[in-house]
This record gives C-alpha cells, structure tokens and sequence, in this order.
C-alpha cells in the first residue's frame, strides 16, 4: 500500500462505463510512473461495468481506489468529489480514453516542482495535436480555442483540454460552477486560475481519443451551450486583465 503522506499524485478519472478503456490505462500508467500516486476512479452509478473491473484487480493494483460521487451527476461533481477525497500534493484530472496524455505527466509534475500552480496541456501548439473522437467537436474545439485567445487574451493555448494538473491547495481559493455538462468545467478551470494570477505552465500532448473503444458522451446542443457560457464568461473577465503579466512556462517535451 501506499503511504498517504508521501502521496505526490493524485489522479481524477471520472467514468461511465469505462470498464475496457481501464484495464488496459491501468497497465500503462503502472509502466509510465515512478512517482507516489494513487488513482481515483470516480463513478455516478452503482451499477457501472467499471466498478467489477476495479475490484477484480484490486490485489493487483492496490493504489487504485473506487469512488462514488454522491454530490450529483456529472464530471464537474465527479472532481469536487475526487478531490474532497483524495491524498495527493498534486491532482490531475485525467481521460480514461487518451493514451497520448500519459507522456506528459513528468513533464506536467516537473513544472509544478518547479513553482507553476497550474498546468494545462495542449493539443494545439508546440507540436500538440488532436487525433480521433467526433470531427464536428474536434473542429469546434480547435477553432473555439483559437478565437477564444484571440479575444480574451489568455494565456493558454488549449483552454478546453480535459487534461489539467495543478497544486490541490488553490482548490481553496476556486469555486468550481459549471453546469454537468461535459468536461466545461476544466474551461471554467483555466479561466479561473489566470484570474487568480495563479503561475501557468503548459505541456503539448497528442491526444488520442477512444482508441480502444467505449461510446463517447459528446452530444452537441447541450456541450455548444456551456462552453459557450464560459467562453463568453471568460472572453469579459481575462479581456479585463489582458494587459496585465502572465507567467506561461512551454516545458521542453519530446516534441521539440
């Protein structure tokens, strides 16, 4: 077992019926990390088919824990819960379905060993790129991301990016809103935090989405209307502190 006050990591991964994307994930991140951790799977329903999976390895995988989030459905509630629970200096909120982002996590711990608060991958700079999922979301978010900087003035180059590590104490000073609709709440996240002057670092991924399969739960009426909300949300706030210093750290990566 792993002692709790050595924990350095804590990974969030909320699912729905995620039971074959977490074995094989499971595998991966064991091979990937040497870091103290533990890993937070967060679950709405009782009778998710990743609740068998998680107690039929748990000899294997003691570190892994199974949470359900009883503050409501969604993946906004699944964090608040994960991290009301969780044990680690650190917190990454992670895709079940993306291998891709697992190259980055060194990179991301190493820029919050090194002072950022805060960090955000992206999928589109550096070298960062977006492969698979739905092609109307995946040009939606590519080209919402762009305007969205160019109008607000942040900092970040991928606001959206469900992949997010940052220090567990600015939790304290956040109060996360989003409606539980998709992933918009890592939007409001990287919104906030720049608000918050928090100190910003930013890592390119090549996002692989469902590569093994599972059913998305992209659905476009409701997810436009709340990333527009925040968008819109955020375009008024950072506008306001646009001329303001932003610290943005591009760690070096394997792409460079």
């Amino acid at each position: 077992m792993i002692d709790n006050e050595q924990l350095k990591l804590s990974i969030l991964m909320p699912v729905r019926n995620e039971g074959v994307n977490i074995k094989i994930m499971l595998k991966i991140l064991e091979a990937v990390l040497e870091v103290k951790h533990e890993i937070l799977i967060i679950h709405d329903d009782p009778s998710d088919d990743s609740i068998d999976i998680i107690n039929h390895l748990h000899s294997k995988y003691p570190y892994v824990k199974l949470v359900l989030n009883n503050l409501g459905k969604g993946v906004v509630n699944a964090i608040k819960k994960g991290i009301e629970v969780s044990s680690g200096e650190y917190i990454l909120i992670f895709a079940v379905d993306e291998v891709g982002p697992v190259l980055a996590i060194d990179d991301m711990i190493a820029l919050l060993d090194d002072g950022c608060d805060f960090v955000s991958c992206t999928r589109y700079a550096y070298g960062g790129r977006r492969l698979g999922g739905s092609y109307i979301g995946g040009v939606l978010s590519r080209y919402s991301n762009r305007i969205f900087r160019l109008l607000s003035g942040t900092a970040l180059t991928d606001s959206t990016t469900g992949i997010k590590m940052f220090k567990k104490n600015i939790m304290n000073r956040i109060q996360l809103e989003a409606k539980p609709v998709g992933w918009a709440v890592v939007f409001e996240l990287a919104i906030k935090c720049q608000l918050l002057e928090f100190k910003l670092g930013e890592v390119p991924i090549i996002s692989i989405d469902r590569l093994f399969g599972g059913k998305s739960t992209f659905k476009l009426g409701p997810w436009v209307k709340e990333y527009l909300r925040w968008f819109w949300w955020g375009v008024k706030h950072l506008h306001s502190i646009k001329n303001k210093q932003k610290i943005i750290i591009k760690h070096p990566t394997q792409f460079n």
